[in-house]
């Protein structure tokens, strides 16, 4: 694969991330890596497997210039980039647009880079030891808005959710007259996503669809004027509505 497979064609932008990586279409994937043998596999191995790579980067700058004109859904992500380090690059490219979905592939499991990477918007964080089934399986539910951890990463992140919400800030609308409220569901589903829960485990929980769960979350955010799940979570702990 050549280093670059920049396709301008792209968004549908009136819809989120989850359901422009929907079943009409192949997800769209970018890659980036320092490494070209291990870039190159990687991109490789996605592509055999029916998403459509559709561009690659060997350094954070690159990154940032390529995703803008490529507009994936899922960016895979090194977090060890010459120019610009891979916590920069997330956070530059989910803050320009938040329907992005970042999965990090590093070969680093240290506690700090991974709450690093989620703190910066990463939805999800792989370690490079992961199978071609893991990380194939990662991505398209990183597509879709899960949060997707190594095994024994996921608690670390959900601990440090309730550990930044020991120290509370003040939530939009907070203690206004106009505070937003939710329905019944969408607080339900909120008490799920504190817990810890995907979205399947929530669908299958409540016995509702997987598309229906993104809803309610894509419309609590909204309501809330919240940006991700990072935010969403902290939000929820703060509120008690991760107890029993």
């Amino acid at each position: 694969m050549s280093d670059v497979s920049e396709h301008r064609s792209g968004r549908n932008d009136g819809q989120p991330g989850a359901e422009r990586a929907g079943a009409e279409r192949p997800i769209r994937v970018m890659v980036v890596d320092d490494h070209p043998m291990w870039r190159d596999a990687v991109a490789r191995d996605l592509g055999e497997a029916g998403l459509d790579v559709v561009a690659t980067a060997g350094d954070g700058e690159q990154a940032v210039r390529r995703a803008a004109a490529a507009a994936p859904d899922v960016l895979v992500l090194d977090l060890n980039l010459p120019l610009k380090p891979g916590v920069r690059v997330c956070k530059e490219l989910v803050a320009a647009d938040p329907r992005l979905r970042v999965l990090v592939l590093s070969a680093s499991g240290e506690h700090a880079d991974v709450l690093e990477a989620v703190k910066s918007g990463a939805t999800g964080y792989l370690l490079k030891s992961a199978s071609t089934e893991e990380l194939l399986d990662a991505v398209r539910r990183t597509a879709v808005g899960d949060p997707v951890f190594t095994p024994g990463l996921a608690g670390l992140v959900l601990g440090e959710y309730r550990r930044l919400a020991a120290t509370p800030a003040p939530a939009p609308g907070a203690g206004a007259p106009d505070a937003p409220r939710l329905t019944e569901r969408e607080t339900e589903v909120l008490r799920l996503v504190a817990k810890g829960l995907s979205y399947k485990q929530i669908a299958e929980r409540l016995v509702i669809s997987h598309r229906t769960v993104q809803n309610h979350v894509q419309n609590t955010l909204g309501k809330l004027q919240l940006h991700n799940r990072v935010e969403l979570v902290r939000y929820a702990i703060e509120r008690g509505l991760d107890g029993a």
